[in-house]
């Protein structure tokens, strides 16, 4: 923590216990840690709860610089294929082919280049253990050279990363009063923290520790965090800035018990809710067990424009609406395991740049940790299905049969309904919707009674139809149930 008063760091920001552990990078032990100057100047358990922040914060660099050294490998392995093709030359469907002319193939050649220099400069630092992190986050420091473009003062500006730069945190321990000896916070909402040596002239509380005049209050799962303080379990907490709002925030956090999963055939009982993940959107349907769409598709929107705060709180709140019908009706979730961290390249879609933004606007991981999570506390099972071909097929056999005079049925909602069958165990590509099916009992008819032409029935009927296949009289009511399939197939 830096660019507090005492202990806590020195004014210009310095961070040394971060700048220590980035130093340290992959041979850090006991006597390079800067736990032990820390423990000198506060105490153990504040000394514990820094370099622990400063440690996070240099794994997660060294994440994404792993993640970013894939993105390069994957330009790379992509550009030296696309360059041995032949120019001009289609691609397959496992393989991309040769550039489109000779212009894009040069600059291709030339960014290959870049791209190999790039990827062995990012590889040595990793095998040194080097990573670039900056207290208070790149981008707000990257903001401080374009004022006038972000719309800020130096004031305002400087307060932000001082705030940004300037917290609390310390980690729940079981057995202590409350869950937390550091940072306490007892049932009423009362906020104490148990000060360092150093501050300990400060304390306003008997046994060195400083009471905030505010009370804080949880009202997301505040029981379950009543419980776990009362019950002396172990509750991490933060304590940061807002300096947009003027406020201070103190974040509570704790582990939830592993969630218990359920039999695959337990979760298709009662049927499914298909769901269909969009960039500003959840589609869902309602299907019953036999993989019937019921009732009418609803829609989820949100908005992932704005800071990263808004957009959580916006698939927060589309989650919990869907969350909350899909309970109501006592119905598992179907949802498509997507992963589009390899389909946003540049080097994989070349100039397809609305595509590009489309996939890369998806919050596929975030929406899908977000829905386990939230799920999970609902106790509402989640399925996840293969993606391949739901949207086309969806839209392809469901879209038109699903549209009525009075609503319209969207390519989205039709892959709902595919995600949802997938689910379910029942085919997606069919020649006569399954509702029509229970009905007559057969499938689609040749066009115009030539088999030749048209080709002979993709699918037959079920067993329990079998006797619907036979030669009927010719009567007006069998004439009109066989014309509504035909129009409707």
């Amino acid at each position: 923590m830096d660019n507090g008063v005492g202990w806590f760091g020195s004014d210009d920001g310095d961070s040394f216990d971060l700048r220590a552990r980035c130093a340290a990078a992959l041979d850090h032990d006991s006597e390079q840690w800067a736990k032990r100057t820390l423990t000198d100047e506060a105490s153990s358990r504040w000394a514990g709860s820094i370099t622990k922040a400063g440690h996070d914060q240099w794994a997660l660099a060294h994440r994404g610089h792993l993640a970013h050294i894939q993105s390069l490998e994957t330009g790379v392995h992509t550009i030296t294929h696309r360059l041995s093709r032949p120019i001009g030359e289609k691609g397959t469907k496992n393989a991309p082919g040769g550039y489109r002319s000779r212009h894009e193939w040069f600059a291709k050649s030339r960014r290959l280049h870049v791209l190999s220099d790039r990827l062995e400069r990012e590889q040595a630092d990793r095998a040194a253990g080097c990573v670039h992190v900056v207290r208070g986050g790149k981008r707000l420091l990257h903001t401080r050279h374009d004022l006038d473009a972000a719309g800020m003062t130096e004031t305002a500006w400087r307060q932000r990363w001082q705030a940004e730069r300037r917290f609390l945190a310390a980690d729940g321990e079981s057995g202590k009063r409350f869950g937390n000896e550091t940072i306490r916070v007892t049932p009423d909402g009362e906020v104490s923290i148990k000060l360092p040596a150093p501050l300990a002239h400060l304390a306003n509380a008997p046994h060195g520790r400083y009471v905030l005049t505010g009370r804080v209050r949880f009202k997301h799962r505040g029981e379950q965090w009543r419980d776990r303080i009362t019950a002396n379990r172990a509750v991490a907490y933060r304590l940061h800035e807002d300096t947009a709002r003027g406020r201070w925030y103190l974040t509570a956090s704790f582990t939830i018990p592993p969630v218990q999963t359920v039999p695959l055939a337990t979760a298709r009982a009662r049927g499914m809710v298909g769901v269909d993940t969009n960039a500003d959107h959840l589609a869902a349907w309602r299907l019953d067990a036999h993989g019937n769409p019921v009732g009418v598709p609803l829609r989820f929107g949100y908005d992932l424009t704005g800071t990263a705060d808004h957009r959580d709180a916006q698939v927060r709140h589309a989650l919990i609406r869907l969350l909350y019908w899909a309970r109501r009706h006592g119905l598992a979730i179907a949802v498509e395991d997507l992963d589009c961290t390899a389909e946003t390249t540049r080097e994989k879609h070349g100039r397809r740049k609305r595509f590009r933004n489309l996939i890369s606007g998806m919050p596929v991981s975030k929406l899908r940790a977000r829905l386990a999570s939230m799920a999970a506390e609902l106790g509402i099972p989640i399925v996840a299905v293969d993606p391949a071909y739901t949207s086309k097929w969806g839209a392809q056999h469901w879209q038109k049969p699903l549209t009525t005079k009075t609503r319209k049925t969207t390519r989205h909602e039709a892959a709902a309904v595919a995600i949802g069958r997938r689910a379910l165990g029942h085919p997606i590509r069919l020649g006569v919707p399954p509702r029509l099916l229970r009905h007559w009992g057969r499938t689609a008819p040749p066009h115009d009674d030539q088999s030749d032409r048209r080709g002979h029935r993709t699918i037959q009927a079920r067993p329990v139809a079998s006797e619907g296949e036979g030669t009927r009289p010719r009567s007006s009511t069998t004439f009109g149930r066989l014309s509504c399939i035909r129009t409707r197939a």
